[in-house]
């Protein structure tokens, strides 16, 4: 919910007043999508060819452990792009990837441990992974200096990140539950992620 809520009231709104609604905005939304299809179709081909082999785990670990560090340096050029927009557009955005990164970062735990390292080395390296994102917004904000109109491209293009993730990723993972009860939990979550953006939006 906070990500499609970022995507549809913070980010293409932004580009779309900023930029207009031309070919540009909306191809780069695309590329968002193209860009995040590929890199799961990439990461699903590594995790099924490693897992092939018994004693391949921990190359795969460190194989998920450099991925990672990739998805955190773009999420800090999103988030650092987000706050060249404004402000309000910037704390949503990392409200957005916060949300989407401490159930993925758990799971990248997992993987790591699996894959041989200690609890840990494993806590050590994903908090390596993730001073990838710092990196990311440090750039962001030099570019942004030089180049007026980065926004044109990263923005869009978060958004379609957020939108392909939302729906590729997250939803069908609560479509897997049966339980009435944890369902209407997750649409609950669902409708007050939304609300969180709506409401940012509004305070913004």
């Amino acid at each position: 919910g906070a990500l499609l809520g970022d995507a549809f009231i913070h980010l293409i709104p932004e580009a779309v007043d900023r930029f207009g609604f031309g070919l540009e905005v909306s191809v780069f939304i695309i590329g968002g999508i193209i860009f995040s299809f590929i890199i799961e179709k990439f990461i699903r081909w590594r995790h099924h060819h490693e897992d092939s082999h018994e004693n391949q785990a921990q190359p795969f670990a460190i194989m998920n452990l450099v991925g990672d560090a990739v998805h955190n340096f773009l999420d800090g050029i999103i988030i650092g792009a987000s706050y060249l927009v404004s402000i309000p557009v910037g704390i949503a955005t990392t409200l957005a990837v916060v949300f989407h990164e401490i159930p993925q970062e758990i799971g990248d735990f997992g993987v790591l441990v699996k894959g041989g390292m200690t609890r840990q080395k494993a806590l050590a390296m994903n908090f390596m992974s993730a001073l990838a994102a710092v990196a990311g917004t440090v750039i962001i904000f030099i570019l942004g200096n030089i180049v007026e109109k980065v926004s044109i491209f990263v923005v869009p293009f978060a958004a379609g990140i957020f939108i392909y993730i939302a729906c590729s990723d997250l939803i069908p993972e609560l479509h897997k539950e049966d339980d009435m009860k944890k369902s209407i939990i997750d649409f609950i979550s669902f409708v007050l992620g939304i609300a969180v953006m709506v409401a940012l939006l509004m305070l913004g």
